[in-house]
């Protein structure tokens, strides 16, 4: 029995330590554009049905192995870290190649290996080709590509691009897409704010910016993480809380288990 509490508890020292992970790394990107943040999920493990006692007697004296038994838990484990694709704040920045997303949906880019990967993180740039291109130089889809003379871009909520030459002759480009998901909760991430489809998060949706549930585009501003410190730092209180309650569980099993040592050696 001792040693089934001492890995109970060990359980919920390693789930508090994962736990505690994961606010560290909401806590690190607070300023990462456009991150979403992690929430840590438990449950509890195998139960065991465990007789009340070895055995019980009848009125007459009589022994007999116990019938009363309890179901006993094995302790914990985080079983996911899902994402929360809660809304950031949006931030000016005046950058006409910044662009956010007021509501749901995610810009396409493609790798350099062809493959597809989605974003909320609207930091774009132009590469030496005039492409449209995010910060690891994945180029935007559908493309958009400049030519030399283009002078002023603007980009309305709907995704019309419009753009003005030196001679102020204006001209409409191709319309930004977006896209969603079903479930954006079971996109992979990958890492430089990049997801990747799943069969959990369904295959991508295409569609206009403003219309059929997507979200509008807004030129010159970028989506912020939306991390609240304050939040993560009361999960994290209650985290450590956690931890020291399982470790002083540790502590009294072994003082316990010590007690009976001694009475075996007495």
């Amino acid at each position: 029995m001792p040693n089934k509490a001492l890995r109970t508890a060990a359980s919920g020292m390693y789930a508090q330590q994962k736990n505690i992970e994961i606010i560290a790394n909401n806590i690190a990107n607070v300023n990462s554009t456009a991150f979403k943040k992690n929430k840590a999920e438990f449950q509890d493990l195998m139960y065991q049905k465990t007789p009340l006692t070895p055995y019980t007697s009848d009125v007459q004296g009589n022994t007999y192995a116990s019938t009363d038994s309890i179901y006993i838990g094995n302790g914990v484990r985080v079983s996911d870290a899902h994402k929360i694709f809660k809304q950031g704040d949006l931030n000016e920045t005046d950058n006409q190649f910044d662009l956010a997303i007021n509501g749901e949906g995610f810009f396409q880019v493609q790798r350099p290996d062809g493959s597809y990967a989605y974003t909320r993180d609207g930091t774009f740039r132009l590469n030496s080709e005039g492409q449209l291109v995010n910060a690891e130089g994945y180029k935007f889809i559908p493309e958009v590509t400049l030519t030399p003379d283009i002078q002023n871009v603007t980009i309305s909520r709907d995704g019309t691009i419009q753009t003005m030459d030196a001679s102020g002759n204006t001209s409409v480009l191709n319309e930004i897409q977006i896209v969603k998901f079903i479930n954006p909760g079971g996109l992979k991430p990958i890492g430089d704010n990049l997801y990747e489809e799943t069969e959990y998060s369904g295959p991508p949706v295409y569609g206009t910016p403003g219309s059929n549930g997507f979200g509008e585009i807004y030129q010159g501003y970028l989506e912020m993480s939306n991390v609240d410190i304050v939040e993560e730092m009361i999960n994290m209180i209650t985290a450590q809380r956690s931890y020291e309650i399982n470790s002083k569980t540790v502590k009294t099993i072994e003082e316990m288990m010590s007690i009976v040592n001694s009475l075996k050696r007495g």
